[in-house]
């Protein structure tokens, strides 16, 4: 049995070192400020998150006593992180409000919708809906 737990802990070592690694060259290579958020919030929450958990089993095997410390460093890391992610997305778009964002195409480039132009008020043109509008006596 002892076999099975150190490799448990050695896969959740070297699962959470590949996983610091990608993040952390996310963070140094990415082009711009939008693409390197993802490296430390993804890659390297679930990278540290792995060596806390490998620290949790390696304490309750050796010393028979669970660490809750690496338990609640563990979960708010996984509740932090998104959310500062998130705050940082929002202010870097914010206070770039004025430039074009580099935004995937949405439903207007293709066609499906135009809201650039005013609505048709033609009574004969059919309603994407609803089929074809009818007058009202």
């Amino acid at each position: 049995m002892d076999i099975l737990v150190e490799l448990l802990i050695s896969a959740l070592l070297v699962i959470g070192g590949v996983f610091g690694l990608v993040g952390s060259y996310g963070l140094a290579k990415l082009p711009d400020l939008m693409t390197r958020l993802h490296g430390p919030t993804k890659a390297g929450t679930l990278g540290v998150g792995a060596v806390l958990i490998a620290s949790m089993i390696f304490m309750l095997w050796e010393e028979r006593d669970p660490s809750f410390h690496e338990l609640m460093i563990t979960l708010f890391l996984f509740l932090t992180a998104p959310i500062t992610a998130n705050f940082i997305a929002k202010s870097f778009l914010h206070r770039h409000s004025d430039e074009k964002a580099k935004l995937p195409p949405t439903g207007t480039d293709y066609g499906w919708a135009s809201f650039d132009e005013p609505p048709s008020t033609a009574d004969d043109e059919p309603d994407s809906l609803t089929g074809p509008r009818r007058r009202s006596n």
